[in-house]
């Protein structure tokens, strides 16, 4: 066999070898959508320091449907919250890009910064995104298969959780080890946490913490309602998602406010959605407001930050 015969069949079987490893990830991915019965557990299981007060166990239930988007080469999960059957509230989202170069780091005080991923080959980058499509935490794995199951798993730094921000402030940065997995009722995010307080360049991690959040799935007519509400709305969220993108391709990074005039950047949306709703802002309107609501948020970023980011 000439060598060109061999080139090009060894760049085939390649080829094709990246095409599967896309191909799995992307169908592992796409069966995390549906409608799922969800239960969140966490509980604070060591700390080092025995004057510690452990806190509460936490566990409560929700209603969720995640639908599906694709943007590029991202595959966007969007979760919608059901409650009482008849309350629909816009929930957190998941990116999923296959061998992204770069990522968001968190560094905490509300700033991410551009990274560079380090190996990029036959990964995928998640990217979990606030209820006002800001950024919270970005991380880069394989999907592993071993005996047992199929995994993604990675550790990353991220702002503390909804659930405790607004009631903790003896710690930072969660320090978050993610792992996601597909079981016979659907998937579990698995999650092998620390808390850790920071001064200056000092981090101390003053608890660990396991969390467990199982979707078990049900028929998607129990989330028929937010089913309509999506297909009504995405539209809106679809404008914010790329404002939101244009404004992080062009920075170096990402520092936010908490609140401009005592209001948090959910509650301007707010404001601008209900005029969209109502017919009474065009979509060239809503886009302008949408952007300058985020700018409003912004604050200067580092002219330079990208740096290494090893898996």
């Amino acid at each position: 066999m000439r060598l060109g015969s061999v080139l090009v069949s060894v760049g085939l079987l390649l080829a094709s070898s990246v095409g599967a490893q896309f191909k799995e990830g992307k169908q592992l991915i796409e069966k995390m959508c549906g409608c799922y019965e969800v239960s969140f557990q966490y509980a604070e299981t060591f700390a080092a320091d025995t004057s510690y007060k452990f806190h509460a166990r936490e566990k409560t239930k929700a209603l969720e449907w995640v639908t599906p988007a694709y943007e590029g080469n991202t595959i966007v999960l969007q979760h919608i919250l059901v409650i009482n059957d008849s309350t629909i509230i816009k929930h957190w989202r998941q990116d999923w890009e296959y061998e992204a170069k770069e990522a968001l780091t968190f560094v905490g005080n509300k700033e991410w910064r551009k990274t560079a991923v380090s190996s990029p080959k036959k990964t995928w980058t998640q990217t979990v995104w606030e209820v006002d499509d800001a950024p919270r935490y970005q991380g880069t794995s394989t999907w592993v298969t071993t005996p047992q199951q199929t995994f993604w798993y990675n550790v990353t730094d991220a702002p503390l959780p909804r659930r405790e921000y607004t009631k903790r402030n003896d710690y930072q940065i969660l320090r978050r080890g993610n792992k996601i997995y597909m079981n016979e009722t659907g998937w579990v995010h698995e999650q092998d946490n620390e808390k850790i307080r920071t001064t200056g360049n000092i981090r101390e991690t003053i608890a660990h913490e396991k969390g467990l959040n199982d979707y078990k799935k049900i028929s998607d007519s129990k989330c028929a309602q937010a089913q309509v509400w999506w297909q009504q709305n995405a539209p809106f969220w679809k404008t914010v998602r790329q404002q939101w993108m244009q404004k992080i391709k062009a920075a170096n990074g990402v520092k936010l406010q908490p609140k401009v005039e005592g209001k948090r950047m959910d509650e301007y949306f707010t404001t601008h959605w209900k005029l969209w709703q109502q017919g009474k802002a065009t979509a060239a309107n809503t886009q302008e407001a949408i952007g300058k609501t985020i700018d409003l948020f912004l604050q200067e970023t580092p002219s330079s930050s990208i740096t290494a980011q090893a898996r």
